[in-house]
């Protein structure tokens, strides 16, 4: 639907002969500087105070290639078996409650565009409503979703007892027992990735035929290194922090700096394509620092100035006028 904001794609011949301007352009806003309309990138439009990244120890993000990933879903597995994510059951899936700490969005093409739809008198809701029908034979788009983990992060600002805050290497944090389950930060997420416990998933009867962790034995194979959540409070994807914190202890007891690579997130290493990347944003050799850098790479929602330390590596398609 042209909301190239959320998924970027472009052709490959697109991107050997076009600059970054073209296929993955830097937003902009129109803000009025000394009486007069001036385009300014988003990031240098901000409410809040910087945050300080650069030079102050770890920042912890993660690139994603869009043309790599397949959609398979392995991420999200790793994640549930990693952080003792419950299953809930179709029931309360069907009723919006879900409990992924990431998701796999699926985007598809439709027949219909702004252009088209000029060149056909359409009025902009029905040519809207063309836009949300596939075509028959649809080009897909697979986005994994998770928390952003946003430097200027809207969840921070609304929790009124502080049970959402940022680190100082650039992870916005849960403290459960400080959560109170207002859901206010779910409510001012852009990305839609926070969950809220309705129930007690690991003693609640109501979910003994679908969450593992109602068994005894099946109990055994949660993580003790992730706390398990109980009801009444939101949880999110955490970057994996028991991991990082893992390797930050195996490199001062070797004596030596985190090697690039060393850490990886749950998801990060059950990726069968390697489309997911994880790594120090500080480091300036670190792989996930060069695909920051890249002129593929671009922030999800990026418009909303809510600066995320998660970056998506525009889809590039090898396609031709006779193949799709």
């Amino acid at each position: 639907m042209d909301r190239d904001s959320i998924m970027r794609e472009t052709t490959l011949e697109t991107y050997e002969t076009s600059g970054r301007e073209v296929y993955n352009p830097i937003h902009t806003l129109a803000v009025h500087e000394h009486g007069k309309l001036v385009q300014k990138p988003v990031k240098e439009v901000d409410l809040w105070a910087e945050h300080p990244i650069e030079g102050v120890g770890h920042r912890w993000g993660m690139s994603i290639d869009l043309s790599t990933c397949i959609g398979c879903s392995s991420c999200v597995t790793a994640c549930h078996s990693e952080n003792n994510v419950p299953v809930v059951g179709k029931d309360e899936v069907r009723r919006a409650r879900d409990m992924h700490w990431m998701r796999i969005d699926r985007y598809f093409s439709s027949d219909m565009n702004k252009e088209i739809g000029s060149e056909e008198g359409l009025g902009q809701v029905e040519m809207y409503r063309l836009m949300e029908v596939p075509s028959n034979t649809p080009q897909t788009v697979h986005m994994p979703m998770m928390c952003q983990h946003c430097n200027h992060a809207g969840c921070e600002t609304v929790c009124p007892v502080a049970a959402t805050t940022h680190s100082t290497e650039g992870l916005n944090q849960m403290t459960y027992n400080r959560c109170i389950g207002t859901r206010y930060c779910a409510n001012n997420c852009a990305y839609k990735v926070r969950r809220f416990n309705w129930f007690n998933y690991n003693a609640y009867d109501k979910f003994s035929e679908v969450n593992p962790a109602q068994d005894s034995v099946a109990r055994m194979v949660l993580n003790p290194d992730v706390v398990v959540r109980s009801r009444g409070v939101m949880e999110k994807c955490s970057m994996c922090v028991q991991r990082i914190q893992e390797g930050k202890l195996d490199a001062k007891k070797a004596g030596e700096p985190i090697q690039d690579g060393a850490i990886q997130t749950a998801c990060a290493d059950a990726c069968p394509t390697h489309a997911i990347r994880f790594g120090d944003l500080n480091d300036v050799s670190s792989l996930v620092r060069k695909e920051a850098e890249s002129n593929l790479a671009y922030l999800a929602l990026e418009e909303v100035g809510a600066q995320p330390n998660v970056y998506y590596q525009t889809k590039v398609r090898n396609k031709n006028n006779n193949n799709a």
